[in-house]
């Protein structure tokens, strides 16, 4: 479909260039000779909603910029243009030269090393900064080998590493996009759903929204299935956590849709689609949705029996069967059924999840039915082991960690819980 002349004029990219995408929605409604009210009725919210989203200079409803933005006429990329922070340009006293290219590469080493030391906490501040302006672009090598080893720092549970190479890997990526290619814009949308996934484990769900609309902005614009599968995911994981649940059904549910509509035709898409089942039935399971949260188990479990035990490295949805099943423990906690809780997990061992990050999911998932049954023993038991496969994912999780700070206050003498708490507080 060709853009209409009104996108490649001055003015438009003026204000794509500002960063105003309410502006450009104004442009274009009055383009189209649309009175506020005729936009709001379109939309179906009051003229006043759509007054302060063309007057606002910060996007506070993506979802509503989306829409509207599609119902003027706005093109994607100049919508995603206009989202984008601001890229900055090294001044001439930080420009890298090439006699001191290697010098600037060792320096950025020991940074990293000495900021990773510091603790998920200290470096959320340059995430923070990352997401409030685009740093320059550190020519630090291929994108897709960096992102897959970000990955594997994520499956580790080293958080901590992985929050120091998120800026340089936003920076990469948004330098990538210049391209307009959409296997570019693509690798963007999973820098961003990467970056969502390991700040809401930290608890961190302002950034995890902001980063989750970011990758479904991106994911969108490369027109991949599976990138929007892993944004929307990640959206709706930040959606429940703030209590949202019935929102984030509803977009997990189209963007299952999407995927299934593919025709599951490779490993990758039947992985995600039973991933996306998986979130929904823990999703309905939060939402008191027993009968829904309990059928989505069952469908995930028929989607995924095709599927390896060993799932590829550097997948979007590593799932294999044994990870539904793992689900299914998380599903019937959730819906307060911890006996049911403990029976799902009975026979799940470690060795059936190929990454640390499954292994003590395994631990924390089945340490919070032993838990909510009122099993203290054996709860310190299940965190130990938690620990052992991943050290971060019980250190770091905001959850997991007042479970062990109650243990300690509640069970101070019962076998394990000494023991978990001196490694939990020393290594925090």
């Amino acid at each position: 479909m060709p853009v209409d002349p009104l996108w490649n004029t001055p003015q438009a990219r003026e204000l794509a260039a500002q960063r105003r995408p309410g502006a450009l929605i104004r442009l274009g409604r009055e383009h189209r000779a649309w009175t506020l009210a005729v936009l709001g009725q379109r939309l179906g919210c009051s003229p006043a909603t759509v007054s302060r989203l063309e007057r606002s200079s910060r996007v506070v409803d993506l979802s509503l910029v989306h829409r509207a933005a599609l119902e003027v006429g706005v093109p994607r990329h100049v919508l995603v243009s206009s989202l984008a922070p601001p890229v900055p340009v090294a001044s001439v006293a930080t420009r890298v030269t090439a006699s001191h290219a290697e010098e600037d590469s060792m320096r950025r080493r020991t940074l990293l090393t000495a900021t990773a030391a510091a603790g998920p906490a200290a470096l959320l501040l340059g995430v923070d900064q990352a997401l409030a302006a685009t740093p320059a672009p550190t020519g630090s090598g291929p994108l897709d080998g960096r992102l897959a080893a970000a990955r594997e720092l994520y499956d580790k549970g080293a958080h901590a590493r992985l929050l120091a190479v998120l800026p340089g890997l936003i920076a990469d990526g948004h330098a990538a996009v210049s391209s307009r290619r959409e296997l570019d814009q693509a690798r963007l949308s999973s820098v961003y759903s990467l970056a969502a996934a390991v700040l809401g484990k930290l608890g961190s769900y302002a950034q995890a929204r902001l980063t989750a609309d970011r990758a479904r902005t991106w994911a969108e614009v490369s027109g991949s299935p599976i990138a929007s599968a892993a944004a929307v995911r990640e959206l709706a994981i930040v959606l429940r956590h703030q209590d949202r649940t019935q929102e984030a059904q509803r977009l997990m549910q189209a963007a299952a849709g999407d995927v299934e509509a593919t025709g599951l035709r490779t490993e990758a898409a039947s992985s995600a689609y039973a991933q996306m089942l998986c979130t929904l039935a823990y999703t309905a399971a939060r939402g008191g949705q027993r009968g829904e949260a309990l059928a989505m188990t069952e469908e995930a479990r028929r989607a995924a029996r095709g599927l390896p035990a060993n799932t590829p490295a550097g997948r979007l949805f590593p799932l294999s069967p044994a990870a539904v099943d793992l689900y299914a423990v998380g599903v019937h906690w959730a819906l307060g059924d911890a006996g049911a809780a403990l029976e799902a997990g009975k026979d799940l061992r470690p060795e059936q999840f190929p990454t640390a990050e499954r292994k003590a999911r395994l631990g924390t998932d089945m340490a919070r039915a032993w838990w909510a049954w009122q099993r203290p023993e054996q709860t310190a038991r299940a965190l130990l082991d938690a620990y052992r496969a991943s050290p971060g994912e019980v250190r770091d999780r905001p959850a997991i960690r007042s479970i062990v700070t109650e243990l300690a206050e509640r069970h101070p003498h019962t076998s394990g819980v000494r023991e978990l708490h001196t490694a939990v507080t020393r290594s925090g």
